[in-house]
C-alpha cells in the first residue's frame, strides 16, 4: 500500500477571449509541481470561460462532490483566484476541504490556510470592484460618443475596425420595421414570432423568434418593441445587474433616473416617429385597461405562486422543447403554441398527468419485493448504526484506560522530584480529558431497537399516502422537493390512436424498476446511472402499465 498523496488538479479561465490553451498551460505546471512534491496524480477538473465570480461551475462544484467522497487527498490549483474570486465561495471551498481532511496548495502562495483565504479573497474581492469601476467607465466613455456600450441590437451590425461602431444592417431592419407595423396593426407577439418562424426568418442570433424577445418588458427598455435605438436614440445604464448570493445568477434592477445616460444617433434610425409612437400607444392602451389595471392593483407578482411537481420537468417528445402552463389547468408545448416551430399541438392536463406518475408510483412501490427490500434496508441501517456505536464506546473505553495509565506516570513522577510547568499543564489537559470520557461514557447504552412487527404494513401506508403528503401544508415544501428530486424530466410523446405515451427519466425511473424486480439489486447499487420508464396513457388516461 503506497504513502503518496493523491492530488488533483482544478484549473479555470475566465473569458472567452482566453485561449483554451490557458487550461493545458495550468495542467502541464500543476502536474510538474505535483511529480516533484512526489505525489500521484489523480485527475483533473477545468471549467473554461466561466467567471471566477461564480460558484454555478460544473468543475468547481464536481471537486466539492468528490472531496466528500474522499477521492483524493490534496487540491492543487495555479493561484487562490483560479478557485474563486469571491470571497465567501473561496472560504466555502476551503472549508469544504478542510472538513474531509483535504488539502489546497497552489503554486503561487503554497499550502493554503485560513490566513491565505482572508487575505487573498479580499484582494480578489477588491479586484473584481475594481474592474467593474473601470469597465464601466470605459464603457461609458464609448457611448457618449454614440458607440455601443455592450451588445449588439437586433438590426445592426458591427463596423469593422471600429471599435463599438455600428450600422444598420438592412435586411434585419425591414424585419424590424414589419415587427412594428403588424403589432400597431393590433397582431400580437405571439402570433408575429410564429408568422416569422414559419417564414424561415431567423430571429436575434440566428436562433428562432419568441414572444418575449419582441414584447420585451416596456419600463425596463428591453424587447424590440422597446428598444429606443431604432428611432435614433442610445440608452445605456438603464439597468444594473446584481448578482444573488444565494443562487449565484444576476438580477437585474432599474437604476435611478439621473444614472441613465441618453445619446442622439440619428444616423441609426430604423423606425419612423409615427410607427413609433402608434406601438407606443397600443402599448399603453393594453397596459391601462380594465384587466391589466386590476392585476396590478393586487400586485400578483409579489404572491408566491404554486410549484407543482412537474414544473419546469415535462418536455416535447417532438422537438425536445419544455412544456409550458396553458391556461390555469393545461400544459402544451411553447414552441409549438408560442413559436410555432413544433407540430405537437396537444395539451395535457397537468393534474391527471400528475396523478398518472404518483399512481404509476405508487403500484410499483408497493410491489411485494420492494417491501421487503425496504425492511432489509432498515436492518442493515439500523446494526450499521448499532455498529458504529459499539465501536465509539470501545475505543472510549481503551483510551479511558491509557489516559489513567499517563497519569498514573507522571504523579509518579511529581512524586519523585520532578517539577516543570509543561509537566503540570500535560497532567491538566490529561485530567481533562479523563473527566470528559468518564461524562461521555456514563450515558446509558443504547437501546436496542425493536422493529414494529407491523413495518411492512406501516411502509404500505405511507406510500399509499403520498397524495396526502404532498397536500399538507406543514409537510408539503419537504415532500415536494424530495419527489421532484427524483426526477430529471417526462418526456410527452403523442401515441398512435390518442393519448400519450410518457417518458420518465431520472432516479424515480429506477425505484420503479426496482419495485419490478428487475435487476433489482444492481439498479440498488448502481447510483451513476439513470433509467427510464415509459408509462402509458390512452384516451382518457387509462389504469397506468410500466414498460421497462
Amino acid at each position: 500500500m503506497t504513502d503518496k498523496k493523491r492530488a488533483v488538479i482544478y484549473a479555470r479561465y475566465s473569458s472567452e477571449n482566453q485561449r483554451d490553451a490557458s487550461i493545458d498551460d495550468q495542467i502541464r505546471n500543476c502536474t510538474a509541481f505535483i511529480e516533484r512534491q512526489g505525489w500521484w496524480l489523480g485527475g483533473t477538473y477545468a471549467d473554461k470561460a466561466i467567471s471566477g465570480a461564480s460558484f454555478l461551475r460544473p468543475g468547481y462544484q464536481q471537486v466539492l462532490h468528490d472531496a466528500s467522497r474522499g477521492a483524493f487527498d490534496v487540491v492543487v490549483a495555479e493561484a487562490l483566484d483560479r478557485i474563486s474570486r469571491d470571497q465567501a465561495d473561496t472560504a466555502t471551498f476551503y472549508k469544504h476541504l478542510s472538513f474531509h481532511g483535504i488539502e489546497l496548495v497552489t503554486l503561487s502562495e503554497g499550502r493554503i490556510d485560513e490566513l491565505h483565504v482572508g487575505l487573498k479573497g479580499t484582494m480578489n474581492a477588491l479586484f473584481l470592484k475594481d474592474l467593474a469601476i473601470k469597465t464601466r467607465r470605459g464603457l461609458e466613455g464609448r457611448v457618449r460618443e454614440g458607440r455601443s456600450g455592450g451588445g449588439i441590437s437586433y438590426g445592426y451590425a458591427l463596423v469593422a475596425g471600429d471599435v463599438g461602431a455600428r450600422r444598420i444592417h438592412e435586411a434585419e431592419a425591414e424585419v424590424t420595421r414589419r415587427i412594428f407595423s403588424d403589432y400597431a396593426g393590433g397582431r400580437g407577439p405571439r402570433g408575429i414570432a410564429r408568422a416569422l418562424n414559419a417564414e424561415g426568418i431567423p430571429g436575434p442570433h440566428g436562433r428562432e423568434w419568441r414572444d418575449t424577445a419582441i414584447r420585451g418588458h416596456v419600463l425596463r427598455g428591453t424587447g424590440i418593441l422597446n428598444n429606443e435605438l431604432y428611432v435614433g436614440r442610445l440608452v445605456w445604464n438603464r439597468l444594473a445587474y446584481v448578482k444573488d448570493p444565494s443562487t449565484g445568477r444576476r438580477r437585474s434592477r432599474m437604476n435611478a433616473e439621473a444614472q441613465v445616460v441618453t445619446m442622439e444617433v440619428p444616423d441609426l434610425r430604423i423606425v419612423d416617429d409615427r410607427l413609433w409612437l402608434a406601438v407606443k400607444a397600443r402599448q399603453s392602451g393594453i397596459r391601462n385597461s380594465e384587466g391589466i389595471t386590476r392585476a396590478r392593483e393586487t400586485r400578483f407578482w409579489e404572491k408566491r405562486r404554486a410549484k407543482h411537481i412537474l414544473t419546469g420537468l415535462v418536455y416535447c417528445g417532438y422537438c425536445g422543447g419544455r412544456f409550458a402552463a396553458v391556461g390555469r389547468d393545461y400544459l402544451a408545448c411553447s414552441a409549438a403554441r408560442g413559436r410555432g416551430t413544433c407540430s405537437n399541438r396537444s395539451s395535457i392536463r397537468r393534474a391527471q398527468l400528475e396523478e398518472l406518475v404518483l399512481d404509476g408510483l405508487k403500484q410499483r412501490l408497493l410491489a411485494p419485493e420492494l417491501v421487503e427490500e425496504f425492511i432489509a434496508a432498515v436492518n442493515e441501517e439500523i446494526n450499521r448504526q448499532r455498529r458504529d456505536e459499539t465501536a465509539g464506546r470501545a475505543s472510549k473505553e481503551q483510551e479511558l484506560v491509557r489516559v489513567g495509565r499517563r497519569i498514573a506516570t507522571l504523579l509518579d513522577a511529581i512524586s519523585e522530584g520532578l517539577r516543570g510547568v509543561d509537566l503540570q499543564n500535560r497532567l491538566d489537559e490529561l485530567a481533562q480529558r479523563r473527566d470528559a470520557l468518564v461524562l461521555e461514557l456514563a450515558a446509558p447504552k443504547p437501546s436496542k431497537i425493536r422493529l414494529h412487527p407491523n413495518l411492512g404494513e406501516v411502509y404500505r401506508r405511507k406510500v399509499e399516502e403520498l397524495h396526502a403528503a404532498l397536500r399538507d401544508p406543514l409537510i408539503h415544501d419537504e415532500a415536494l422537493e424530495i419527489v421532484r428530486g427524483l426526477m430529471e424530466r417526462l418526456i410527452i410523446h403523442p401515441a398512435e390512436g390518442g393519448g400519450f405515451q410518457v417518458e420518465l427519466i431520472g432516479d424515480i425511473a429506477r425505484m420503479v424498476e426496482l419495485g419490478a424486480g428487475t435487476e433489482r439489486k444492481k439498479a440498488a447499487l448502481d447510483e451513476r446511472t439513470a433509467c427510464s420508464v415509459k408509462v402509458v396513457a390512452g384516451t382518457g388516461f387509462e389504469p397506468v402499465t410500466f414498460r421497462l
